[in-house]
């Protein structure tokens, strides 16, 4: 982790760029309960809001996201071919919903990617949960690639009818709530080559 991260649940002393930190999870309907977010004040993380990569329990990477408008917006530091959130597909879990961005997954306790590509590990990875997977893409160019490899995979495909505006799970979620989210996400998957293609047609921007 960042040097001087510390859990966000833990912080006792707040200053400014703490609690931009939170102002910034709460437009994007992040609870400080869903996993354990970080925060660091040293200079070059203290407008990031941290998210640590968990495997069998133990911290094994992170991501780090800036509240700004600034490049880079993610500073990562992981092993290649990662899947964030397996550690949460349990054995009650009838499906493994997958996405690209961390916080679309924590949104819905699903599996990221971290990325717009499936490599031949993170397939592995995911195969090994053994659910139905269910890839939900970001809504934009890049997503389109992401659909014809999770047909490649022999998986499902949620395009779900959400307004024009609404790019990605996080967007869903501010817009509809997460229990409507989870639920057009399952309602909405597809499983025919075809008809995924058919739908994507229409639902990328």
């Amino acid at each position: 982790m960042p040097d001087n991260a510390v859990k966000i649940a833990d912080i006792t002393e707040f200053n400014k760029h703490s609690i931009a930190i939170l102002e910034y999870m709460a437009g994007r309907g992040l609870n400080v309960d869903d996993t354990d977010y970080y925060w660091s004040n040293n200079l070059g993380y203290r407008d990031r809001l941290i998210i640590p990569f968990y495997y069998e329990k133990r911290i094994v990477g992170w991501t780090s996201r800036t509240i700004l408008n600034k490049k880079p917006k993610y500073l990562t530091e992981v092993q290649p071919g990662f899947v964030y959130g397996l550690d949460k597909q349990g054995y009650n879990k009838i499906f493994c919903i997958v996405c690209e961005g961390q916080i679309d997954a924590i949104h819905v306790d699903g599996c990221a990617l971290g990325g717009s590509e499936i490599s031949e590990q993170q397939a592995m990875l995911l195969n090994k949960v053994n659910k139905d997977i269910i890839v939900v893409p970001d809504r934009d160019r890049a997503g389109s690639k992401l659909v014809e490899q999770a047909i490649e995979h022999n998986w499902s495909v949620s395009l779900p009818t959400w307004s024009k505006e609404v790019s990605d799970i996080n967007d869903a979620v501010y817009k509809y709530g997460r229990l409507y989210t989870l639920y057009s996400i399952v309602n909405e998957a597809e499983g025919s080559p075809l008809k995924i293609r058919l739908k994507a047609k229409k639902w990328f921007i």
